[in-house]
């Protein structure tokens, strides 16, 4: 059968230890346990964190306004070109590029053409090339007036099926003329006098070579 064991007392050198102790030992005054273990073992307050800032964005650079544009307000004024929107023959010469008493004399008949050049007759695939090339040799050899002759054309009885102007060299020269690569070495178009050849020619004014 086991034995109870009785509490032993304190020996008198282990409270004379305990005294010691518990004199050396200094209270915490009027301060709860908890607050005791929070001095003990403080933890790291962190601070709350700030919002992320908000994305702005920024806003676009306002442009200039644009100045109001129209359609050949800034090109410049064309003379001595036909001008498309009427037939050929009857807008030729409306507006002079030359001297105005030169013109006038020109118109006269009173000018005496340098060269003459007649494409009455040929095609039209045939009639451009030559053009070309009589207006431009005639600027390189320093000639100043050249007559071209078209003849007025003649109406046809069957158009067929895609109708045709009647006299298309006389239509189509002017343009030609007004467009490149004649259009840098021609001043001036005109339609010729009766002495001419009246309707069925023009009087082409070219411009001094090299300008």
């Amino acid at each position: 059968m086991a034995r109870k064991r009785t509490a032993r007392g304190l020996r008198p050198e282990e409270r004379e230890l305990w005294r010691r102790i518990a004199a050396s030992t200094r209270p915490l005054s009027g301060q709860p346990v908890a607050a005791r273990r929070q001095q003990s073992d403080p933890k790291p307050q962190h601070e709350p964190l700030a919002p992320p800032p908000s994305e702005t964005r920024p806003e676009p650079a306002q442009r200039p306004a644009l100045p109001l544009f129209r359609i050949g307000s800034r090109a410049e004024p064309e003379t001595g070109r036909v001008d498309l929107a009427t037939p050929a023959p009857e807008a030729v010469g409306q507006h002079p590029a030359m001297d105005r008493k030169a013109f006038q004399r020109l118109s006269r008949g009173k000018l005496r053409p340098e060269a003459r050049l007649d494409l009455h007759g040929m095609t039209l695939a045939e009639a451009q090339p030559e053009l070309i090339r009589f207006i431009l040799s005639a600027q390189a050899a320093g000639r100043r007036l050249v007559l071209v002759i078209t003849g007025k054309g003649r109406p046809r009885d069957d158009d067929g099926p895609i109708p045709q102007r009647a006299g298309a060299l006389r239509h189509e020269v002017p343009l030609w003329l007004a467009r490149p690569p004649l259009s840098s070495a021609v001043l001036q178009v005109a339609r010729a006098h009766q002495r001419h050849g009246g309707g069925g020619a023009y009087y082409v004014y070219l411009r001094r070579s090299g300008r």
